[in-house]
């Protein structure tokens, strides 16, 4: 029998053997350790991630978002077929406002799990933000369908809020409350804020000063809760009452500083008779809007209100209705062709912020400030 081997074949052989069984094993290896250890290191990442989210509500940290977005990525680039890391990152893209790639991310893994209510749940948070009111409710239409629970009232309650249904949204919204694990203290005291803050709406000072306060109960210092209960204070009037509001937010903007919170403390100093001071307030309020945390319909709005830098607000106001259709860009935009005189326009534009039937008291007032007295009573007959 003619032998096709000779001994360097053999070892040829033997090292291509060799070699394969090198790969096979570290082929083996890696298997194992996607199922064995890269699942548990992405699941902490997710969990870091959400912590990460939740600091910044608190926080008022916008970086934290960014931090988040890090840690996913790192485990998704270990980890790449991870549906939970991919899924944590439509929320991050909402928090850090890119709304158009939370969708996107959103619509993938819905391809893939179509039953998972999580992702409807992204998907409708992007669409009202850019405006598509259809296709946002929807979306929570479909979330509630496949999974009722605290995060699917909460949103049921925003679209009708968003529809000016105040009384339905607090009764889903309390029902989200209701639905909220009792461990999640933090998720709790948003749940109560978000209460309080429809009670407050609602005229109803007492219930919403109580629900304030059960936030600040589940989660002291909760920025939601004091915000609220320093609105809370500032509506039923008195000296004192708006001494207790200031003094209440100057104290968390300590803690936890935004743009928001400047812009409120300075219309509450401003009532009190301290221009000066209100005027610091109003400063760092349009510089965080700049730059920490832009958000440039709050900023055109923040300007046209206070009779500032008008010329830049329109720009401003407009460039954000280039990219986003909602109700509170428009409003911005209406807002900000007023006061430089360009009424109809601004008719125009407020029409767009009422086209969900809004209750919002901002823009309420707004609308009757451009479209004159008579609108005005028929507004607030509606």
């Amino acid at each position: 029998m003619k032998r096709w081997l000779t001994f360097s074949n053999l070892a040829s052989v033997a090292i291509i053997a060799a070699a394969a069984a090198v790969v096979a094993f570290a082929n083996w290896r890696d298997a194992r350790r996607s199922r064995l250890v890269r699942p548990a290191e992405t699941a902490a990442a997710v969990q870091r991630a959400d912590t990460l989210l939740r600091d910044a509500r608190v926080t008022g940290n916008a970086g934290l978002a960014f931090e988040a977005e890090s840690v996913l990525r790192t485990a998704l680039s270990h980890d790449p077929a991870s549906y939970e890391a991919r899924r944590s990152l439509g929320a991050v893209y909402l928090s850090q406002h890119r709304f158009t790639e939370a969708i996107a991310i959103a619509e993938k893994n819905r391809v893939e799990r179509p039953y998972d209510p999580v992702n409807y749940g992204v998907i409708g948070d992007g669409r009202v933000e850019l405006g598509d009111y259809t296709e946002a409710f929807d979306a929570f239409d479909r979330m509630m369908a496949l999974r009722p629970g605290a995060a699917a009232y909460a949103r049921v309650a925003y679209a009708l809020e968003l529809q000016g249904n105040l009384v339905a949204a607090l009764q889903s919204m309390k029902l989200a409350a209701e639905a909220t694990a009792p461990a999640d203290r933090e998720g709790l005291a948003w749940a109560d804020s978000q209460v309080g803050d429809l009670e407050l709406q609602l005229g109803r000072l007492h219930d919403a000063k109580a629900s304030f306060a059960a936030a600040s109960q589940a989660f002291p210092g909760h920025p939601f809760a004091v915000t609220g209960y320093a609105k809370v204070l500032a509506a039923e009037g008195g000296q004192d009452n708006l001494d207790r509001a200031i003094h209440l937010l100057e104290d968390l903007q300590k803690r936890a500083p935004t743009p928001d919170l400047a812009a409120r403390i300075g219309d509450l100093l401003m009532r009190a008779g301290r221009p000066d001071v209100a005027e610091r307030q109003y400063s760092l309020a349009e510089a965080a809007w700049r730059s920490d945390a832009p958000e440039p319909k709050n900023l055109a709005r923040f300007l046209a209100t206070r009779g500032r830098k008008l010329d830049e607000a329109v720009a401003i106001a407009e460039g954000a209705l280039a990219g986003r259709h909602d109700i509170f860009t428009a409003d911005a935009t209406a807002w900000a062709y007023f006061k430089v005189g360009r009424v109809a326009e601004a008719k125009t534009m407020i029409a767009r912020a009422l086209r969900t039937g809004t209750r919002d008291a901002d823009i309420l007032a707004h609308a009757a400030a451009i479209r004159g007295p008579v609108a005005a009573d028929q507004l607030a007959r509606q």
